[in-house]
């Protein structure tokens, strides 16, 4: 080791003996040329010096120059033999290297800890969930419970949930509904048989010479013989189907009429029955399905007048023709229809707009309606309920 200091240099440690030297490093300023792509090229040369430490042939010996700090000299040489220096580089990365491999596991364990915490349990929850809930999805009790994460996750759970409980109540619904129709073929046959009686009976009465039991016997056989139709039909309301609609051209004004003879409409001092149709119009449908369609709505019509305060009303039932469709609107000034009844206002057993009430026979109209290809909808007015049935003309 030997420094320099007014241009006088002096060696501070002194070798054994002569030694030849294989390579020299200088780092003096001084050294160096100025320039941003100098200094880049410096660096570069500093880091292949350094690996080619690794690669160079054992017991060289190398001499490094540099500046001295705090102004001791000019510059400090050293001579010294490679093999220490590449044996502490060696130390030096093995220690980088394990540091390196502890901080990459505790980086693993946190990423892991947190995928664990963050995506994998919550997803197991929902896999988890999802499969019990598929093996009894009628229990309430299997239906997944939110959590409060405002993210993805807790997106998924909540939309997952509301679905899960809407197929339970559609579920629940749908055996309510089995178990219904199972009641109803029961007593079916034995209701036909009691109607057929009845209409026997109500025969024997047409003779009767009476004046009001020849003007009234006609009509109870006409609406006993519907009665039986009907009976014989339930089955098929049960099955998803409906008899398909034997259409012809039928005077709507007398069966509105006998709409209003059937509910005993006009009711004096309660409920008033009012008919704006034109003799002569002729609507394209099957007379049965069509009755039973303005039967129920104007049934409907007559259960809202009768549960408000005071108990009276008026119902209205118009129809005109509009080119290939003839319409027939069915207006009360009652209650109207509330928000709540609205959104499943012709499903079965959910669009009941009065307590107590089931919804089939808004169901029942819809869908005969739709049989004749038609719609039926509930208007917006001010006062009271208006459904509006369009008909259209079959096609030729």
């Amino acid at each position: 080791m030997a420094l320099k200091r007014n241009n006088e240099r002096r060696l501070v440690l002194s070798p054994d003996s002569a030694t030849p030297i294989d390579a020299t490093y200088d780092f003096r300023a001084s050294a160096r040329t100025p320039g941003v792509w100098n200094e880049l090229g410096l660096r570069l040369n500093l880091i292949w010096d350094a690996l080619s430490v690794f690669v160079a042939r054992e017991g060289r010996v190398i001499r490094v120059i540099g500046e001295p700090g705090m102004g001791a000299g000019d510059f400090i040489e050293v001579v010294l033999p490679e093999a220490p220096l590449r044996a502490a580089m060696v130390r030096y990365g093995l220690n980088v290297l394990g540091l390196s491999v502890i901080i990459s596991m505790i980086t693993a364990a946190l990423v892991y800890f947190a995928l664990n915490g963050l995506l994998v349990q919550p997803m197991t929850r929902i896999t988890r969930n999802m499969l019990g809930f598929s093996q009894s999805p009628e229990d309430a009790s299997r239906i997944i419970v939110p959590s409060a994460r405002q993210d993805e996750i807790g997106t998924a759970e909540r939309e997952l949930a509301h679905m899960q409980r809407e197929l339970a109540q559609t579920l629940q619904q749908k055996s309510r509904l089995a178990a219904l129709g199972l009641a109803v073929s029961k007593i079916n046959h034995d209701l036909r048989n009691m109607l057929a009686n009845a209409q026997l009976i109500s025969d024997r009465l047409s003779s009767l010479p009476d004046p009001a039991v020849q003007r009234f016997a006609p009509k109870l056989i006409a609406s006993l013989g519907r009665a039986i139709n009907l009976a014989d039909s339930t089955l098929k309301f049960g099955r998803a189907e409906e008899a398909q609609p034997r259409r012809e051209l039928v005077a709507l004004r007398p069966l509105v009429a006998e709409v209003g003879d059937g509910l005993s409409l006009p009711r004096e001092g309660a409920v008033d029955w009012t008919i704006e149709i034109e003799p002569s119009l002729r609507v394209d449908a099957d007379r049965d399905q069509l009755y039973r369609v303005l039967s129920n709505l104007a049934r409907n019509a007559l259960q809202a007048l009768e549960q408000q305060e005071p108990a009276k009303g008026h119902i209205r039932i118009s129809a005109r023709r509009n080119g290939q469709h003839v319409t027939i609107e069915v207006v009360d000034d009652g209650p109207g229809v509330p928000e709540k009844a609205r959104a499943h206002l012709f499903q079965a057993f959910q669009g009941s707009a009065r307590k107590g009430g089931t919804g089939l026979g808004l169901a029942v109209a819809h869908e005969l309606v739709a049989a004749h290809g038609g719609t039926i909808r509930l208007r917006d007015t001010d006062r009271g309920a208006t459904f509006e049935v369009e008909i259209p003309d079959r096609s030729t």
